[in-house]
């Protein structure tokens, strides 16, 4: 399947029936495109981001192409500890349980290293990596009373592989991944399984709107991604989703402290 048809078309069936789902960053991008597969195998989301609007706007899409979709959502900032306890109560109070939690909110910074600032680096790492452990702390007493948890952190492929211009977010992205690695063996006990997936160049709304903003031909933003893929092109938001859909349900049962990379192969290049 191209990755347009995968856009396109939601593969029905039961691969998280029954279970629940807290998506952080799931206003648009690889966290809505998460989000819609992960009710159309059977899983009631919750969804939380900054951006209210993007929310209804995700939340109406999954309505209208997962029959009888089961969506609640709350905008709040990741890096608000408390948002992220209530977060979590508001998931369980409303569907009952929390089986799967997928960390993908994420901020961007373009500041070179050597020109970074305390504060923005503090910013960084308050979203992307402290928002993961906001969001851990709050779903794992929920995860542990499941039959089988999960937790699924969106990292990077830059997490692995060096380039220049974003330190402070590849930084904290590799951060993400020795987290990952301690977390899983703190909570195996608990029956908590918890991996990391690695994207590669990913076509979201953000890289959209950013070449409209600055007067970029969109058609030319697709071909920009031949030396960062051994398929020298983009991914659709849908091929990041479906490692994370396998990760987060039983098919992965004995996978837990993995880092799977889905970069078209940039990590070896």
């Amino acid at each position: 399947m191209t990755a347009g048809a995968q856009e396109q078309a939601l593969a029905q069936g039961s691969r998280l029936a029954g279970k629940v789902a807290l998506i952080t960053g799931g206003g648009g991008g690889i966290g809505a495109a998460t989000a819609a597969v992960f009710c159309a195998q059977g899983a009631s989301v919750m969804l939380v981001d900054m951006d209210g609007a993007a929310l209804e706007r995700t939340a109406r899409s999954i309505a209208e192409r997962v029959p009888g979709a089961r969506v609640s959502h709350m905008a709040a900032d990741v890096a608000d500890p408390a948002a992220a306890q209530q977060a979590a109560a508001h998931c369980n109070e409303g569907f009952g349980r929390i089986d799967v939690l997928v960390n993908n909110a994420a901020m961007r910074n373009y500041s070179p290293l050597a020109q970074a600032t305390p504060e923005e680096w503090q910013a960084v790492l308050s979203v992307n990596l402290v928002g993961n452990a906001n969001y851990c702390r709050a779903v794992l007493p929920f995860l542990r009373t499941a039959e089988k948890g999960a937790i699924v952190n969106v990292s990077s492929c830059y997490a692995v592989t060096g380039r220049k211009g974003m330190g402070l977010y590849d930084a904290s992205k590799a951060a993400i991944l020795a987290m990952t690695r301690t977390l899983a063996f703190e909570e195996a006990a608990h029956g908590v399984r918890v991996n990391a997936v690695c994207p590669g160049s990913t076509l979201t709304d953000f890289h959209v709107n950013r070449t409209k903003a600055a007067g970029k031909s969109v058609e030319e933003l697709k071909t920009k991604r031949q030396d960062t893929s051994l398929m020298g092109r983009w991914a659709a938001p849908m091929e990041i989703a479906y490692p994370i859909l396998w990760l987060a349900c039983d098919e992965a049962s004995f996978i837990t402290g993995t880092t799977l990379m889905v970069d078209a192969g940039l990590h070896i290049m």
